[in-house]
């Protein structure tokens, strides 16, 4: 009887440990999808939503944090300096904005938003930069020209705004005078988001290479779209 050598098991490869950078990221998005469903469902279902809206200046800085965490292709230098200058100027156009009413329309914030300087709370430059971000972003990612790219952005940007401007109002964290959104507030968004889209497209910030961007933006479009329409 001929003798046969036994046959070895074949030798399997371990299994392969989930990517760090896709853990962090799946980390981040379900940090911020439990900040959101919360606000949502806190702001949009309880009969007293003071105590959920004091976390809405946390809410942003958050997002801001994982956002910006997130870009990993930009320059640093560049990138401190563009983030810099949307901040200052949309701080700057707010604060002309709610002294002379020429440029959105007359308004005033209230005190949701946090310590206010010269009448505008001083976190309103962060949104501006988290909003620009994005949206050029988004806008990056498509095989645009640069003007072309700019105009997209821009009106990313006032769509966002068309579903802010009902919440905001609803939860006071900004007032129009007799209540009216008017017409000139999303041409002057329209108009500042072109001019710091522009500015986007000239720099070397690499916002459409951040995996986070897509999601955010759809993550802040529903919220205050979902949040518009339980409060209405």
């Amino acid at each position: 009887m001929p003798h046969s050598e036994p046959v070895a098991a074949p030798v399997l490869p371990p299994p392969a440990s989930p990517d760090p950078a896709r853990r962090r990221l799946r980390l981040a998005q379900f940090v911020l999808v439990l900040f959101h469903v919360t606000g949502l469902l806190g702001l949009g279902l309880s009969a007293d939503p003071s105590f959920y809206l004091q976390f809405v200046p946390l809410n942003l800085l958050l997002t801001a944090a994982l956002l910006l965490a997130f870009d990993r292709h930009s320059p640093a230098p560049m990138f401190g300096w563009f983030a810099l200058t949307v901040m200052l100027v949309g701080y700057g156009v707010e604060v002309v904005g709610v002294r002379t009413g020429l440029l959105f329309g007359s308004y005033d914030y209230g005190t949701t938003l946090g310590p206010r300087l010269l009448g505008v709370p001083v976190i309103i430059g962060l949104n501006w930069l988290i909003l620009t971000y994005l949206a050029g972003g988004l806008a990056q990612r498509l095989p645009l020209p640069p003007l072309a790219r700019a105009l997209l952005a821009a009106v990313l940007m006032v769509g966002l705004d068309v579903c802010i401007e009902p919440v905001a109002v609803h939860f006071g964290w900004w007032q129009w005078r007799f209540d009216v959104i008017p017409l000139r507030n999303f041409q002057g968004w329209f108009a500042v988001s072109f001019i710091l889209q522009v500015y986007l497209n000239r720099s070397q910030v690499q916002a459409g290479r951040n995996p986070l961007v897509p999601f955010v933006y759809m993550l802040q479009l529903l919220f205050f779209f979902g949040l518009g329409w339980l409060i209405r």
